[in-house]
């Protein structure tokens, strides 16, 4: 097969959606000589979210469905706002998803004199000019959804005038906001964005790549289309907030092209709708708000919908792409349930995890007729699902951590775990009879009591010999060991944080930290079977019984793990709540 049959084959089976349609018809037609490039452009003033691992998916995918490339570019426009830290993150987080952009890393401040270039023939060619209102007036003469706006007084300066105004800008004359460069277009076309939107502003800000060259930045909106086009990109994807954009994308390229600064055919702007996603909030703003207050513990916090706290919790990449997959890609804003994510992680994990046990509220076991200081070995496979994993050894001895809701002293109807009287299989070792409980001077349960059957254990011939309905999870008291284990769950108790709801105060905002679920986070110390004493930061497994956990990649140390729950092994939050 041919890399041309393998990029054509790619794309046949690839799930079918509107942005590989339009890309199939350009390949149909030609107009891009079959060559697709894609950007996933970021502001690095921020971590990544879930929102966000949707957009990556889909750039890189579409990229590599077709056999071509999607560049990973910065668009660092914002002095003010943006960090090297943010850049840092933002790779990691691309690469931790499983994409690469080989040589392709780009950074909008890389093309500062050409975007500056732009601006000075858009001026010569009498379709930008410098304005001098202040913000307030500039607000006022902007007009609204159904009144037009009104010509600035400085719309009509001289090309020689405002190439010397623009000059002095760059040359650092003037105050922030005495002057802005903006594009002239029409003040009366019903698009606002086509009011003769700024294209540059004055900023005395120290830029994190380019230091103090510059002292007046690109507007986002001017900047974006420009790096597109520098860099040949064929079909710029994009969420549906900047739809109302796309006009000013295409007359910008359009005038700058007329111009000589690009040829055609020009990059096309496709706008997807964004991820909404219950029981989350994606909002910058209120992400920031969570952080800065306190209500999480940093940007890594594995409550958060960000890609680093995802990883923390123990989110999968691979669960991330199946996610982008299942959900698709539409034109239509619609609501995801953070039941479809949970599941796609659960169904990646259920496939990668290997399995272990762990005691998460430990009651003591006595096997009364198993002689003390006595210890054998008992048979545990690591993935039921994979036996070329083999299995592990779980030490067997006298006295056993067990769950304490595994015992009741008078049990309910269809209990059928340890109570006096009753049997019960230990999983991977014995059949056990419980005799009855230890109790302290207030009547707490301290211990359970039981005889075991010697010949009784799993993996035996005399295991056939006992027929039991319950099944229990334990792990050694002499071999077990301490561990801290925190127990994670959605951060927020209503799907729609922050939504208005019966009983609440008449013309009022509800504040969406009022949603916040108080049960988010708990931390328990854990009996765990020694295999796990040796897993590394990030290592994931499955706790029989318990759901999937991660031994957590900044807190774990060689020998002492610290556990995270990723997700419960079902879901948990169905019909309405938990």
């Amino acid at each position: 097969m041919t890399p041309n049959d393998k990029k054509a084959d790619t794309a046949a089976v690839a799930p079918s959606n509107f942005i590989r349609s339009i890309i199939d018809e350009d390949n149909r037609s030609g107009k891009w000589g079959g060559r697709v490039e894609t950007r996933f452009p970021p502001e690095p003033n921020g971590y990544l979210h879930y929102g966000h691992a949707k957009s990556i998916c889909l750039n890189f995918g579409l990229a590599e469905a077709y056999g071509g490339v999607c560049h990973m570019r910065f668009d660092d426009t914002n002095p003010e706002k943006e960090e090297q830290e943010y850049v840092d993150a933002i790779l990691e987080a691309v690469k931790w998803l499983g994409f690469e952009w080989g040589e392709h890393l780009y950074f909008a401040s890389d093309y500062f004199d050409r975007m500056h270039a732009c601006a000075v023939s858009l001026i010569k060619a009498g379709k930008a000019y410098v304005d001098s209102q202040s913000a307030e007036e500039m607000r006022a003469n902007r007009g609204t959804l159904t009144e037009p706006g009104k010509d600035s007084p400085y719309r009509n300066r001289s090309v020689e005038e405002n190439l010397d105004l623009f000059a002095r800008m760059r040359a650092g004359e003037f105050a922030e906001g005495t002057h802005i460069l903006r594009a002239r277009i029409d003040m009366a076309s019903p698009n606002i964005n086509l009011r003769d939107p700024a294209i540059y502003r004055i900023r005395h800000a120290s830029h994190h790549r380019t230091g103090d060259a510059w002292c007046i930045y690109p507007m986002y909106t001017f900047a974006h289309p420009i790096e597109d086009a520098i860099e040949n990109i064929t079909h710029s994807v994009c969420t549906l907030e900047f739809e109302d954009q796309r006009p000013f994308y295409d007359w910008l390229l359009d005038a700058l092209a007329t111009e000589g600064h690009f040829p055609r055919p020009l990059p096309q702007q496709i706008e997807f709708a964004r991820l909404n996603l219950t029981y989350v909030v994606l909002s910058k703003r209120k992400l920031i708000q969570l952080v800065n207050e306190g209500h999480v513990a940093g940007w890594d916090d594995p409550r958060l919908p960000t890609l680093v706290g995802a990883r923390r919790r123990g989110f999968t990449a691979a669960g991330f792409r199946r996610f982008a997959e299942r959900i698709g890609v539409s034109k239509a804003d619609s609501w995801i349930d953070m039941s479809v994510l949970e599941e796609c992680m659960r169904d990646d994990l259920n496939e990668a995890a290997e399995r272990r046990v762990a005691v998460l509220d430990p009651l003591k076991l006595v096997i009364t007729n198993y002689a003390e200081g006595t210890t054998e070995l008992c048979q545990a496979p690591n993935h039921p699902l994979k036996p070329e994993l083999g299995k592990r050894d779980m030490p067997f001895g006298r006295e056993l951590w067990i769950e304490r809701e595994d015992f009741m002293e008078e049990p309910v109807k269809g209990f059928h775990r340890l109570y006096p009287g009753n049997m019960v299989r230990l999983r991977y070792g014995f059949v056990v009879k419980c005799t009855g409980c230890e109790k302290d001077a207030a009547g707490n349960i301290t211990a359970v009591l039981a005889e075991y059957m010697p010949d009784s254990k799993s993996g035996t011939p005399g295991a056939d010999n006992y027929k039991v309905k319950g099944n229990l999870h334990w792990v050694s008291v002499a071999h077990g060991y301490e561990a801290e284990v925190r127990i994670y769950d959605r951060l927020f108790a209503h799907p729609h944080p922050g939504q208005r709801r019966e009983g609440d105060a008449p013309d009022t905002e509800r504040d969406f930290l009022n949603d916040i679920n108080p049960d988010s986070k708990r931390v328990i110390t854990a009996y765990l079977e020694p295999a796990l004493k040796d897993a590394r930061a990030e290592d994931r497994f499955q706790f029989e019984r318990h759901g999937y956990f991660v031994a957590d990649r900044v807190d774990s140390k060689p020998g002492a793990p610290v556990f995270n729950r990723t997700v419960t092994l079902k879901d948990s939050w169905a019909k309405g709540g938990k």
